[in-house]
């Protein structure tokens, strides 16, 4: 195969390693249907493994829409509609549970937040799309006083993705029931691979339970085990 292809064997080399090393009947109880135990809105950053870091270990229980910054909406003629990929699960195979996945130096909430502070969006179109719809997140977000504007770059941005998980949740909550079901389970999560919230690279933070935002709160919710889960770079 030639050198201008080496990413396209790559892909054919890691899909023949994924063939041979499935188990038996591995696709044997969704080979003709899904019914996920949640739908995870991720962040579109390859840093991000929407099954790994749950450690899954078969196809069907997690759906996997993603999207350039978390992002549970989408523009709708100048509307925010609740993003489809999201809806599809709930509406169409039972599923009954929402995390929304935000990570630790998130290239989106950094443009944004340039953005919001005088700078120019990143281009082309439609990336530039997707940081616009954030950029009213992070104005309302340093306005808000839960951000420490006077700390380092870094630490404005955490602080910015945590907020961001938040502010998606709410809006889903906020939806109307016949969109989004009054009994769905909504988790809001910030992916640490870079040491800020606690020494574990890959641990998924808990910052939100069905719109709770206090970290002591929602310890009390989870069992002892996953306190250490439950933190906060805002509250």
């Amino acid at each position: 195969m030639d050198a201008e292809h080496d990413v396209l064997e790559e892909l054919l080399a890691g899909n023949e390693r994924h063939v041979t090393g499935l188990p038996e009947e591995y696709f044997g109880t969704v080979q003709t249907g899904q019914e996920p135990d949640v739908v995870t809105i991720c962040c579109s950053d390859s840093r991000v493994p929407q099954e790994r870091m749950w450690g899954t270990d078969g196809p069907g229980t997690v759906f996997t829409p993603s999207n350039i910054g978390n992002q549970v909406w989408d523009d709708d003629a100048g509307e925010r509609i609740v993003d489809g990929g999201l809806l599809y699960p709930i509406h169409h195979t039972g599923t009954d549970a929402v995390a929304v996945v935000g990570h630790t130096g998130c290239g989106a909430v950094t443009a944004a937040y340039n953005a919001a502070t005088g700078g120019d969006l990143p281009g082309p179109a439609g990336v530039s799309k997707w940081v616009e719809l954030l950029v009213p997140v992070v104005e309302e977000a340093l306005e808000s006083g839960l951000i420490d504007t006077d700390a380092d770059e870094s630490q404005i941005i955490n602080q910015l993705v945590e907020y961001n998980v938040e502010y998606q949740t709410q809006f889903l909550r906020a939806a109307d029931d016949d969109v989004v079901p009054a009994d769905l389970d909504i988790y809001g999560f910030v992916y640490d691979f870079q040491g800020v919230y606690g020494d574990e690279h890959g641990r998924a933070y808990l910052v939100t339970v069905n719109g709770e935002t206090d970290p002591d709160v929602i310890a009390d919710d989870v069992p002892d085990s996953y306190d250490a889960t439950v933190r906060s770079l805002l509250h």
